[in-house]
């Protein structure tokens, strides 16, 4: 089977390709020659989700998967939620974005929040969801080096470090996006 991640995001490739069996070829949106912003213009994860997978599937033909990824803050209702990637601009800049967290969280003690990953999947004429939700607390600093976007400020519930001091597959082992991506190969296993 063959399946386009409807992603640019050379670290979220990598995740995936970690946790998805060997059996099921997954292809980037470069290796399809997409090279256009695909719109995320929904006022829900989910629906971005839904959005990237079905534009794939309707401009290039083939069978899709897309995720989006959004960090909700208890103290913020909910933000930066959907517009994590460009909470602090359209630039994009995740030191920007974890500047701004920590700028907007400095006088609150509840710090709780959660990481949230909706993967679409269309195959066939049938689209379908899976949710994967990390709970955990931002933290007061940056801590580490490794990840990507809000990884150096989040500590997953139970944990001392933050995603950004953990390896590549401890944080597969308990994040959003493995969680989600373990939904996502259960339903293929059954196909």
């Amino acid at each position: 089977m063959t399946l386009v991640f409807a992603t640019n995001n050379a670290n979220k490739v990598k995740e995936v390709q970690a946790l998805i069996p060997e059996h099921i070829r997954v292809l980037s949106l470069a290796d399809i020659n997409c090279s256009e912003d695909i719109p995320e213009t929904q006022d829900t994860i989910e629906g971005n989700a839904i959005q990237k997978a079905e534009y794939v599937k309707e401009h290039y033909g083939y069978e899709c998967f897309a995720d989006d990824t959004g960090l909700e803050i208890d103290a913020l209702k909910g933000e930066p939620g959907v517009f994590s990637a460009r909470y602090a601009g359209p630039q994009r800049n995740a030191e920007d974005n974890m500047a701004k967290v920590l700028d907007k969280l400095k006088t609150e003690t509840d710090r709780s929040a959660q990481f949230k990953t909706v993967i679409a999947l269309t195959l066939k004429s049938d689209t379908k969801t899976f949710t994967g939700i990390c709970k955990g607390e931002i933290t007061t600093t940056k801590q580490g080096d490794a990840g990507f976007g809000y990884d150096p400020v989040f500590k997953p519930e139970g944990y001392l470090q933050t995603f950004a001091e953990m390896s590549l597959s401890e944080k597969n082992k308990i994040g959003h996006r493995g969680k989600a991506v373990s939904l996502l190969i259960e339903y293929l296993k059954t196909l």
